[in-house]
């Protein structure tokens, strides 16, 4: 799950890490509003949750609150990279003397988290891995031992910087650290992180992307839970449905049970010639409702024409997800032929409530696969 800048700041603020003043805009005039009250010259970024906004003039500066009104005008209902821009953050322009790079990850080959610093923060990391891959510190930590402010400040003994600002970045990494751990982060990162004349560190633009699989144990996020900003319409009403549901650009509705038979099945439709036109897992076990609202759902996507539906059960019984096909094409306003493969338990049964209704089954994927493309 991706966070947009504001809410990563406001995690890294309320765990005591530095950050601009500003605040979110939805139009022009809370954006004019936002910058008069700020008082000095303003950056309006657009929240949007990809990375190079600014390369792609995401990224604004205005002098005063008319041009900033002028700016967030032009920035609101733009689009970046394929995302539609709804809001602004809209901060104070920081004076800079440094820029640095802090972030933790998981390296998964390694079974550890990973802290990265930087004193050339500013650009991307991999502008920054290729051109100077020196300038990157890493800190594979063991998870039975931790990661404390001293270890941060080992870390940093490679750069040149005095005793004092090489603790103030270390506290910081320290704390982005804790964060990761306390709110299952895959990534919390700060670029940059500036260094002001008076010596403070302030994140001037944060990134946090958050374990699905985590939601459960971290309250904070469970209202974000239901409304991502990557998702189409019908992936976030498939979210509120508890279908794990992703939009594609074709026009064939696959429905199937088990992540990996899903996506075998999006892969053989495309070796026949065909263009998937999503992906939906009922998963194991799933009952008549979930099986109903899955087919009322790829049913309601105006670019599929026909659907593929292929089960193989295990703990899934398919006389029950014959049940729920029939349900859900009888509740659904919208008919479009599918095409039925089912294997496993209760299969004799599942086939016949199927063929009773009128619904071709098939005994094996290529055939189901083959008679969709006819379809």
């Amino acid at each position: 799950m991706k966070f947009f800048e504001y809410e990563a700041k406001d995690l890294l603020r309320r765990n005591g890490i530095s950050i601009p003043i500003g605040y979110g805009a939805y139009n022009s005039e809370e954006a004019e509003g936002i910058a008069r009250g700020i008082g000095k010259p303003v950056v309006l970024k657009s929240q949007v949750l990809v990375s190079g906004r600014g390369k792609s003039g995401g990224i604004r500066v205005a002098s005063d609150a008319t041009e900033a009104r002028r700016i967030a005008s032009d920035l609101i209902g733009s689009t970046i990279k394929g995302h539609r821009v709804d809001s602004l953050l809209v901060e104070e322009k920081l004076e800079i003397v440094e820029q640095l790079y802090a972030s933790v990850t998981i390296d998964r080959y390694a079974r550890k988290h990973v802290v990265l610093a930087s004193t050339s923060g500013g650009v991307d990391i991999e502008e920054i891995a290729q051109t100077n891959p020196d300038a990157i510190l890493r800190y594979w930590v063991d998870p039975d031992v931790g990661f404390s402010i001293a270890d941060a400040v080992s870390m940093l003994s490679p750069f040149s910087m005095n005793d004092n600002d090489r603790r103030k970045f270390a506290t910081v990494i320290s704390i982005l650290y804790k964060i990761a751990l306390e709110h299952d982060a895959e990534l919390v990162e700060i670029n940059p992180l500036v260094r002001t004349p008076s010596g403070q560190l302030i994140a001037a633009d944060a990134r946090l992307v958050a374990d699905d699989n985590a939601l459960f144990r971290n309250p904070i996020f469970r209202e974000k839970s239901f409304r991502r900003g990557e998702d189409t319409p019908r992936e976030a009403e498939a979210r509120k449905q508890n279908l794990a549901y992703v939009d594609l650009d074709g026009d064939i509705g696959i429905i199937g049970n088990g992540a990996g038979l899903v996506m075998a099945t999006i892969d053989l439709v495309q070796l026949f010639g065909g263009r998937p036109g999503n992906f939906l897992d009922i998963g194991g076990g799933a009952q008549v409702e979930i099986i109903k609202r899955g087919v009322i759902l790829v049913m309601s996507k105006p670019e599929v024409r026909v659907i593929l539906i292929n089960i193989l059960g295990g703990i899934t019984r398919c006389d029950i997800v014959a049940q729920g096909i029939i349900e859900g094409l009888n509740e659904s306003s919208i008919k479009k032929p599918i095409a039925v493969r089912l294997m496993g338990t209760n299969e004799e049964e599942g086939v016949r409530i199927l063929h009773q209704a009128g619904i071709n089954t098939y005994p094996n994927m290529e055939e189901a696969a083959a008679e969709v493309l006819k379809l």
